[in-house]
């Protein structure tokens, strides 16, 4: 395998009908930005991780950013997931140390029975207030209501290396619908600095089910929707533990990709400050 060319995984699904997809270059030496914004828009996935390995650091070291097709993003889970995957197809398990334009985080590499599991730490999670114009606007735009919010739980920004609005629906029928104004959206979503944004609801409507459904509108990376988000995940997961409904240890699973046919499984471990979140890739 020539470690420079393109790999195609899909994160967080052991079927290549599941999952998000993500492309993987283990080695981009020599690329600069314009040729990976290139590439990631040739590709047309959500992202693609560009590595760089630090052999002055260690060979367990590397570089990593991310391009979406129109943007470079500061974290990605999803595509991190793909990489750990990728690395462990080409060197077994291992940990990893990916220096991301969001801070330094660690990505460990296990295997069972033939398959690879990663498992990416993620920058401090934290949560802040939205800004209440911002949230009208949001929810105008994706043609929401206030009534149709869980009265549980505040809306606000997560964040988790990329900030995330969260939004909590109050019934599945409501995230199961989404239609939104593009555009619109995405120059909202450039305004406010937002990746993602984090709708989502709990099974049952319970979340001591630690079972969570979730969408994700991604206008800001020219994609109207991502099948999995692992940041967006390490985000509610700080949001979660800020707003007291989870403990550091705990553990959840976010279900995402289902109304889009691409079904995903995100294991999501609350930390003290810092969230894992693990899943499988397949290669594609």
């Amino acid at each position: 395998m020539n470690s420079s060319e393109v790999l195609r995984y899909t994160a967080f699904s052991s079927s290549p009908k599941g999952g998000n997809p993500a492309g993987v270059v283990l080695d981009a030496g020599g690329l600069d930005a314009a040729r990976m914004l290139s590439l990631a828009s040739e590709i047309g996935y959500s992202e693609t991780a560009f590595l760089f390995p630090r052999t002055d650091l260690g060979k367990a070291v590397y570089d990593i950013r991310y391009f979406a097709p129109e943007v470079e993003v500061a974290f990605c889970g999803h595509a991190t997931i793909a990489t750990g995957v990728a690395l462990g197809h080409k060197y077994g398990p291992s940990n990893y140390q990916l220096n991301t334009q969001a801070g330094s985080i660690t990505l460990r590499v296990d295997e069972t029975d033939g398959k690879f599991i990663a498992v990416l730490t993620s920058p401090p999670a934290t949560r802040r207030n939205i800004d209440s114009e911002a949230l009208a606007n949001l929810l105008d735009l994706l043609d929401w209501s206030g009534s149709e919010l869980d009265e549980r739980f505040k809306p606000a920004i997560g964040f988790a290396g990329v900030n995330h609005p969260i939004l909590v629906a109050n019934s599945r029928k409501r995230l199961s619908n989404l239609n939104y104004q593009f555009d619109e959206l995405k120059k909202l979503m450039q305004e406010q600095d937002w990746g993602t944004i984090q709708l989502v609801y709990p099974e049952g409507g319970d979340p001591a089910n630690h079972l969570w459904h979730s969408r994700n509108p991604f206008p800001v990376g020219g994609v109207y929707e991502d099948p999995a988000t692992g940041a967006a995940a390490a985000a509610f997961a700080g949001y979660l533990r800020e707003e007291g409904f989870l403990s550091p240890g705990e553990t959840f699973v976010v279900w995402q990709g289902e109304d889009m046919g691409q079904p995903s499984v995100i294991n999501v471990t609350v930390g003290e400050s810092s969230i894992d979140i693990s899943g499988t890739a397949t290669r594609l």
